[in-house]
């Protein structure tokens, strides 16, 4: 028989309770004379990702499990499900083995990969008493932690407790009643008390006296003697950070919660030559080693470099700026935390609070009554009036300015486009949808939030896009790609429909200039779009796009070769861009709660996705074959860059595919969108980033770049890229154009390929030198198709749209049919599926006014859900989705839990 490799042996003896054999082998690695990972995982298929001490734990050998742990063993490390030791011995029912575990400290909140913790895996009753006993006793310990953190004003501890992913009960008490926030009050932790303040701690907590005086002394008065000491100003001479000028030195002052620069220390007392300034709210400083270097992290994800002079006791100068920075941000943050909550709650205040603030205020009335009076005020206020008359003229004729190039810019563009077919090139009002891409269920749909969802489905499941080839027209329909079968559909669906109930509106009378220019001075959250620029989808009928080539995954499924698996799963994670050509609406926002299922008996798959988060905002979906042979999950939230001329949306959330017959999951994220020409000129995107595809079971990898266009459209829509084996060996190579197909072909015929392609770019380039060239607006690409490379073999090319494609906003036949509804299917969806929003059904019928009035409703319905949610202190949860660690990238994700299919849909809210 084969001798086994120490490792292995050494999982073996676990796994068969071999006492002496562990020993031994622990042994002879203690001698040197052999080299054991006591925590190591297996690699074959029986024992694939678990340690020793997993397989001793399963199999319930309590002296095996003593001497691993003995020796070090790792007692809390998840193997490739996230299962830790404790998980395991608790599913098999090992009490003793259980006892020993948590003995040696095992944790007993640890989430697996299908969010759950130890007690939720037993049957047994007593362990579940022991591991909820655990999890009392770890939480306490936590709570023990933060009270003396509070004492002994150690403010590392407390930041750290605090910023858990599960921390400790804020308000937790001791044995007197008293919380952290009376402890810190009590010693005089002004530090650990303005943390505990910002991090949620009540003051108004009675401890077991009765009292609340002396924190409220030494806190929320202490918040009044915080906020009027703040009103004293902070200032000095740092050295500011400059990207294009490096470290300059400038006059820094602290006044109100606000930080402000000047260049010298008299602009700063004329208050003249400002260099900038920034509200502290929610402020954080860094600091590294150096002892002079601090960072300023503002509520906006800017962020500040700062030094302080390294001649005089640097390291006090530092700490001085940082304790003033602090004590600002806090007054700042308190005082925005009570003008966004002054609607949704209530402060109660004593009357002797109440008599000593009014006494304070009259006398600070007083003194400003008497300040202002002076003679030395008024000419700084004639000064004042005179600068903003000044401003607001400037900010009407720059207003008027800019409308009368937008106009002249529009009436161009159509004398231009008469001529043109209306897929050739969009008009200015076009753009105007796909700058829409905005929040419709916050009722700030502005371009930050256009990115929040619909740039994000740029990258995902598509938005707008514009003018780009348009495929051949011979493009070749896979076999089993939209079902038009008769066959009966478990969602009640007997033959999709090729048409929606009413075409769209045109758009042409719609100007997005004549919104923008009534909102000067907003902020791009503030702006509220109109319902015209929608598309009749939510934002989870979108992400539902991703398997219209579900195909691919069957082609995966069925190569017993991982290189040809690799090619079909990098295919479809281009594919799934492809439904953005030129889709300019953009899709309803999606409510928190609101569900999204389809079943697809043609296409070998049924969907399930919710809206599990408002802010940021976060759609999660599972799909999984019908056969049981795929698992396609993921999250979706996007970052947004605004640079003045365009809008860029990086994707957040990882994409997972998995492949149980192969034991294998793929990984990867989406493209960069961006969108060009935001406030003058005709809307282009292009897709751009660097899309890597992941085979966690063999390291084998799929680079894909998605080209950003260049300068004269050259390289617009283009993907390239190459498979790699684990030793980063190239395997052969892909390219195409994510709008029209993808080709695979060998590395070396593609590089030889790209060198003669650039010898006669260069050729062309050199024989019209010279020459005048006139630089479009809108890249257009030099050909309408990709050329192929002999020797190519085609891995996917997209499918051409429907006749009615146009008058039906640019729907793919897939999309065409995702807000269907039928009578059979009323009594098995939930109340929260999107097929049953009324204004989604109102745009899709044609009848806009109603679509506009749903849509205010129904945002006006979820604030006022979200206001007395908030006073009553009651948390929303998620229905169908958990967050936890993705066992692939141990990363945070939206799991599903489950449970959705068996069609039991008890206590759903009501969100239309």
């Amino acid at each position: 028989m084969e001798e086994l490799e120490p490792e292995e042996q050494f999982l073996q003896y676990a796994r068969n309770g071999d006492l002496p054999g562990i020993q031994r082998l622990l042994m002879s690695t203690i001698k040197e004379e052999t080299h054991i990972n006591i925590n190591c995982k297996g690699k074959k298929k029986s024992n694939l990702g678990w340690t020793p001490l997993h397989l001793a734990c399963y199999f319930g050998h309590k002296d095996v499990v003593e001497e691993l742990l003995k020796a070090g063993a790792d007692v809390n490390l998840p193997n490739n499900i996230g299962d830790t030791p404790l998980h395991k011995a608790a599913f098999t029912g090992r009490k003793e083995v259980v006892m020993l575990l948590l003995h040696y400290d095992a944790c007993a909140t640890v989430i697996n990969g299908t969010a759950q913790i130890p007690k939720d895996v037993t049957q047994n009753p007593e362990i579940r008493s022991m591991l909820e006993a655990a999890e009392r006793t770890e939480e306490r310990k936590l709570e023990e932690e933060l009270l003396d953190a509070a004492r002994d004003g150690d403010l590392s501890t407390l930041t750290q407790l605090l910023s858990r992913k599960k921390p400790p009960d804020i308000n937790c008490t001791d044995l007197l009643g008293n919380t952290p926030l009376h402890s810190a009050a009590y010693r005089g932790q002004k530090q650990c008390a303005l943390k505990l303040l910002k991090s949620g701690a009540s003051p108004n907590i009675k401890n077991k006296n009765g009292k609340t005086n002396q924190p409220k002394l030494a806190i929320t008065t202490g918040s009044f003697s915080l906020l009027f000491d703040s009103k004293k100003k902070y200032e000095g001479l740092l050295l500011k950070s400059s990207r294009f000028f490096g470290w300059r030195s400038c006059w820094v002052v602290l006044q109100d919660g606000v930080l402000s620069w000047y260049p010298k220390q008299s602009d700063a007392a004329a208050n003249v030559r400002r260099q900038g300034c920034k509200s502290l709210t929610h402020a954080q400083c860094l600091v590294t080693k150096d002892s002079c270097f601090f960072t300023l992290k503002c509520f906006d994800d800017s962020v500040h470099h700062f030094k302080v002079s390294p001649k005089k006791d640097p390291e006090a100068a530092r700490k001085a700026w940082l304790d003033a920075l602090e004590e600002h941000s806090a007054y700042s943050t308190h005082y925005c935390s009570q003008e966004q909550g002054s609607e949704e709650e209530e402060e109660v205040m004593s009357l002797g609070e109440l008599t000593n603030s009014l006494q304070h205020v009259s006398i600070m009335i007083r003194s400003v009554s008497t300040e202002l009076e002076s003679p030395t005020v008024l000419p700084l206020c004639t000064v004042r009036s005179l600068k903003l008359e000044q401003e607001v003229e400037k900010n009407k004729i720059l207003s008027e300015a800019l409308q009368t190039l937008a106009t002249e810019h529009h009436e161009l563009e159509q004398s231009v486009v008469k001529g043109s077919s209306p897929r050739s090139a969009l008009s200015e009002d076009e753009f105007h949808d796909a700058v829409s891409e905005s929040d419709s269920e916050f009722s700030l749909s502005g371009f930050e939030t256009v990115a929040s969802h619909s740039f994000e489905e740029d990258e995902d499941e598509g938005s707008v896009m514009l003018s780009s080839p348009c495929s051949s027209p011979t493009s070749m329909l896979q076999e089993d790609h939209h079902g038009d079968e008769e066959e009966a559909q478990p969602n009640g669906i007997t033959k999709h429909r090729t048409s929606l109930p009413a075409p769209m509106f045109s758009r042409n009378d719609f100007s997005i200039w004549s919104i923008l220019r009534n909102c000067i001075g907003m902020e791009l959250s503030k702006i509220t779009m109109p319902v015209i620029f929608n598309e009749p989808l939510s934002f989870l009928q979108r992400l539902t796009e991703y398997m219209e080539h579900t195909y691919l995954i069957h082609q995966a499924i069925t190569s017993s070769d991982s290189i040809e698996r690799m090619k079909c799963v990098a295919a479809f994670a281009v594919s799934a861009v492809a439904s953005q050509w030129e889709r300019t609406g953009k899709p309803f926002n999606p409510l928190l709660g609101e569900t999204f299922e389809l079943v697809r008996d043609d296409l070998g798959f049924r969907l399930i996705s919710e809206q599990v988060s408002h802010h940021p905002p976060v759609s999660a979906f599972h799909a999984e074959g019908l056969k049981q042979d795929f698992v396609f999950h993921g999250s979706i939230y996007p970052k947004l860059k605004f640079w003045g001329k365009s809008v860029e949306a990086e994707p957040k959330g990882i994409i997972t595919l998995e492949l149980p017959k192969y034991n294998e999951a793929y990984t990867w994220t989406n493209p960069t969108c961006c969108v060009h020409n935001i406030i003058v000129g005709q809307l282009w995107i292009e897709q751009y980033g660097n899309v890597e595809v992941i085979n966690h079971r063999t390291g084998e990898k799929c680079c894909l770049n998605f080209k950003p266009c260049g300068l004269f459209g050259k390289e617009l829509h283009k993907v390239e890229g190459y498979i790699l084996d684990k030793s980063k060996k190239k395997m052969c190579a892909l390219y195409g154009k994510w709008t029209e197909c993808l080709y695979v072909v060998d590395h070396a015929a593609f590089e030889s390929h790209k060198k003669n392609d650039k010898k006669v770019a260069e050729e062309r380039k050199s024989s019209k030198a010279g020459c005048s060239e006139g630089q479009e607006e809108v890249p257009t690409p030099a050909a309408d198709t990709v050329q192929m490379i002999p020797g190519s073999q085609l891995l996917w090319r997209i499918a051409p749209r429907p006749p009615n494609s146009t008058q039906m906003y640019s729907f793919t036949s897939f999309a065409m049919q995702l807000n269907e509804l039928h009578k059979e299917m009323e009594g098995a969806i939930p109340q929260t599926d999107c097929r049953l929003r009324p204004d989604i059904r109102a745009m899709e019928n044609g009848d806009i006014d109603l679509a506009s009035e749903e849509k205010k409703r129904l945002e006006e319905k979820q604030r006022a859900t979200r206001k007395n949610r908030s006073k009553s202190d009651e948390e929303w949860k998620t229905r169908w989705f958990q967050q936890g660690q993705n066992p692939h990238t141990s990363s945070q994700d939206w799991l599903f839990c489950g449970g959705y299919w068996d069609r039991k849909y008890s206590q759903l809210p009501d969100i239309y």
